[in-house]
């Protein structure tokens, strides 16, 4: 009796620490991620400068941040993403993930870092123009505010912002991303 009452102890422990290192800090949502309407995929292509994101692991203290884009055809976008590492004169890092496109949407993305695993990738919004991008995932763990030039002015980033907030994302977790002057 008293193994049994141990046992349900510590099964009842260890479910509550689980569940707490588990736990979601951002906020919840039941609702799909909007996405934008429509992606002109050509005009989408070639360089675009991060802004400010969520960062991965990979992407703490990261400066001059940019993703170029290439279209290969077949749904495949080659993708170069360059940064300086822990300094904006930093080392100089670069990693070529594989862009996979929808065939059924065209703003919805697989990335390919490392063989066979794809990483969820969405274009969340681009403005008509395709100067400014917010790029998130289903999961909302990471986002990348992304524009054609390394700076845009204030009333465009806030606004980009509050669309990111919207979309359900922790956006104390947002960090700009310093470029170059």
């Amino acid at each position: 009796m008293r193994n049994s009452f141990v046992l349900l102890a510590a099964t009842a422990v260890t479910t509550l620490i689980l569940a707490t290192a588990c736990a979601n800090p951002r906020p919840m949502t039941n609702k799909p991620l909007s996405l934008t309407a429509e992606l002109d995929l050509p005009k989408f292509m070639g360089r675009w400068f991060v802004i400010a994101n969520i960062p991965t692991f990979i992407e703490k203290d990261i400066y001059n941040a940019t993703e170029d884009y290439q279209w290969l055809g077949n749904g495949k976008v080659a993708t170069t993403f360059t940064y300086n590492k822990g300094a904006l004169s930093g080392p100089l890092k670069t990693a070529n993930p594989m862009g996979f496109v929808s065939p059924e949407n065209n703003a919805v993305w697989k990335m390919q870092f490392i063989w066979p695993f794809k990483a969820d990738y969405r274009v969340m919004y681009v403005d008509p123009n395709h100067e400014v991008t917010i790029i998130g995932r289903e999961a909302r763990d990471y986002v990348w505010l992304m524009a054609r030039t390394p700076r845009i002015d204030s009333a465009t980033y806030e606004s980009l912002v509050s669309l990111i907030e919207d979309q359900g994302y922790d956006i104390s977790q947002l960090r700009q991303i310093p470029h170059t002057p």
